[in-house]
């Protein structure tokens, strides 16, 4: 089954993740390499996307980047742009098994103007039980990624050029 980053619906994820968890995505770490730009998310127990909130990360050019960091372990960087300011978020991550989840924390915060640090701060780390969490859908080779995050939520990206 494929999925059409623009027809996607919370169904079809939804569909397609009962067979993940019962028979794994077969995602690896060399799958989600990339910059991931938001595109839908639907919230906690709903199959129609939240059409606001999904305009508005794209709007704000939501992006998850993960890369390899060596060792079986990933960097990610999640950010939000406003015309020159950039929050972001960045730590490390990694993969577990066959679904599989990428769980991950933050270990900085960090806001520019440009290239102008106005600020940039450690995050402590949280108890292991309350990391945060993908768990990995799908990855298609077309250039989209949908997960389940920790809260919840489902999500589906598209790879960044």
């Amino acid at each position: 089954m494929s999925i059409p980053s623009t027809t996607a619906t919370g169904n079809d994820l939804l569909t397609r993740e009962r067979q993940v968890r019962h028979q794994g995505s077969g995602i690896n770490a060399g799958d989600v390499i990339g910059c991931w730009q938001l595109q839908t998310i639907w919230p906690k127990g709903r199959s129609e996307a939240n059409a606001f909130n999904g305009w508005l990360l794209r709007s704000l050019g939501a992006c998850l980047e993960i890369r390899e960091a060596g060792d079986d372990h990933l960097r990610l960087r999640n950010a939000v742009n406003l015309g020159p300011v950039t929050l972001q978020f960045s730590g490390p991550g990694e993969l577990s098994g066959g679904r599989p989840l990428l769980s991950f924390h933050f270990e900085q915060v960090r806001l520019t103007l440009g290239a102008i640090t106005l600020l940039q701060r450690s995050l402590p780390a949280p108890a292991a039980m309350r990391k945060p969490f993908f768990a990995l859908i799908h990855r298609d080779a077309s250039g989209w990624l949908a997960a389940r995050g920790r809260g919840g939520g489902l999500a589906l990206w598209t790879l960044r050029d």
